[in-house]
This record gives structure tokens, sequence and C-alpha cells, in this order.
């Protein structure tokens, strides 16, 4: 089985290794930004409120620093804006109409508003446009959405006709585009809000489990999987109706395997891959 290694992409400063890692991205720009607290969560109660510091990597390397005040989610998201804002959001909320669930900060730091997406958050990712693309994990079936950042709801996959929509186990978002590969079926969706004679392509597909996918031209790639599957790196090609699958191998850390959580994030042709201790990013480009 062939293996292909992460190429590192980006390393947060080991300055600030002594924080905790709330949460970390890659933004559409190829950005990646991490989110830090003085500590780690603590279960039960409300958050008091705490102010927290976004690194951020450039792909050149250069490193810019941002003071969030009074973030108030325990297990957030985070992605930036185009306008160099940027977005926190809780994944769970207590009550169906948490109004401060999402936070918008603006590039020095300060919120200017918040608003509610729904419980359950299993991605949240900023296009282009500043349009905010939200999935939702199998305790909420709203599905996928995408929200403006002012909170307005500006598409949603009710009536989208995407067979076995209920758990949104693989999102990636570039451009003002989004594919995903939803968790009963899995097929292989792609959304295109702004194309109003077909919003929506559906491609039938048999890789099951995928927790990230990669797209270029034709070509597809689907990450992760099923147990012992959980580094698979099946690749496939688009025809008029399906994923015809062309190879299935694994993709590995650049220095050897990796055990623990991951996160991923897709974004185009390309998969980040971040490991324990969540400090630094590898990438996997299709295009390549």
């Amino acid at each position: 089985m062939q293996k292909t290694a992460l190429i590192p992409y980006a390393d947060l400063p080991r300055a600030h290794h002594e924080r905790y890692v709330l949460t970390s991205t890659v933004d559409v720009f190829g950005v990646a930004h991490w989110l830090l607290g003085e500590r780690a969560p603590q279960p039960g109660g409300d958050v008091r409120p705490f102010d927290a510091l976004v690194v951020s990597v450039h792909p050149g390397g250069g490193v810019e620093l941002t003071e969030l005040s009074a973030v108030r989610a325990r297990w957030p998201y985070l992605d930036r804006l185009p306008d160099g804002g940027f977005v926190v959001a809780a994944s769970r909320t207590r009550r169906d109409e948490d109004s401060d669930q999402v936070q918008v900060f603006d590039a020095l730091g300060r919120e200017t508003s918040n608003f509610s997406v729904g419980d359950a958050i299993e991605h949240l990712l900023v296009d282009e446009a500043g349009h905010i693309w939200v999935g939702h994990f199998d305790e909420n079936p709203a599905g996928i959405r995408r929200w403006s950042a002012t909170g307005r709801l500006a598409w949603t996959s009710d009536n989208a006709r995407i067979p076995g929509l209920f758990d949104c186990y693989a999102l990636n978002v570039s451009g003002t585009v989004a594919w995903s590969c939803p968790y009963t079926d899995f097929p292989f969706v792609e959304i295109r809000p702004d194309r109003p004679e077909r919003p929506v392509r559906v491609w039938t597909n048999r890789v099951r489990g995928a927790r990230a996918v990669a797209v270029h031209g034709d070509r597809v790639a689907f990450y992760g999987g099923y147990g012992e599957e959980r580094d698979r790196l099946a690749h496939g090609e688009l025809t008029e109706t399906s994923v015809e699958s062309t190879d299935v191998g694994l993709l590995t850390p650049a220095d050897g395997p990796a055990s623990g959580r991951r996160r991923v994030v897709g974004r185009g042709s390309r998969i980040y891959v971040q490991a324990e201790p969540f400090t630094a990013w590898g990438v996997f480009d299709l295009s390549s």
C-alpha cells in the first residue's frame, strides 16, 4: 500500500507553547491560526468570559498576534474573516436560541456582533467572500448551512436532495464553493449557492467514513475512515454520476506514525492535518 507523507506546513512559535491550544485552523487564504488560552477549559457550568490570543502564521513565515477580549466559548471553533477579523463559535449550545454562540471580532480583537447558528457544530469554515459555512453533527438535523458574517442565513441544505445527510463528516470550503461527504450515504457533494440553476451536484461514492476531502478538477481524495482506516487516503475520479476509485493508500505524518487525536481542514486541493499536541500543521495537496 502506497504511503504519502504530509508536508510540514506551519508551526506554532515556541514562545507560545506554554499556553493551551483551544483550537486551530487554516483559513481560505492558507494562513494557519491558533486560538490560545491560559488554561484548559473546565467542564460544567457557564464559561466566564476570558481573553485569548490568536497566533497567525502566514505561508511566508510571518507571525501576527491578535488579542481577543471576552471570549465565551468553552470548546471553540475559529476562522478568520477577509477583513482581518475573526469568528469564534461554541460547538454546543444549551438552548435552541443561544444568541451569543458565535462571536465576531474585528481586526483589533473587539467583539462587534454575536448570533446563533445552532447546536452541534462539526465544521465552521469561512470562504473568500466572508460567508460562514457550518456543518452539524448528528445531534442537530440542520445539515449544512451558509451564514453571513452578520448572522443572516444565506443558504441551507433543506430541500437540496442530498441523500443521507445526517452528519457532516467532511466539509471543504475554497473560494465560495463547498464540498462535503456526509454520513450516512457518504455521497460526494458540490455546493455552489451562487449558481441558481444547479446549486448542488451529487455523485455516488463508495468510500465510507472520510473526515476530509480534497478536490482538483475531476480528481478527489478522501482522508480518514473508521478504525484502522483513520490514515486512509483514497483517490477517485468524477464521472457524470459517481466517484470511481483509482487508488487507496495511507497519509502519514512527515516524521512517522502519530497516535492521538487529529484536526483536519479541507481547502480546495489541500487537506491540512494536525495531531496532538496541536502545535504543527502538515499538508497534502492533490494538485502536486
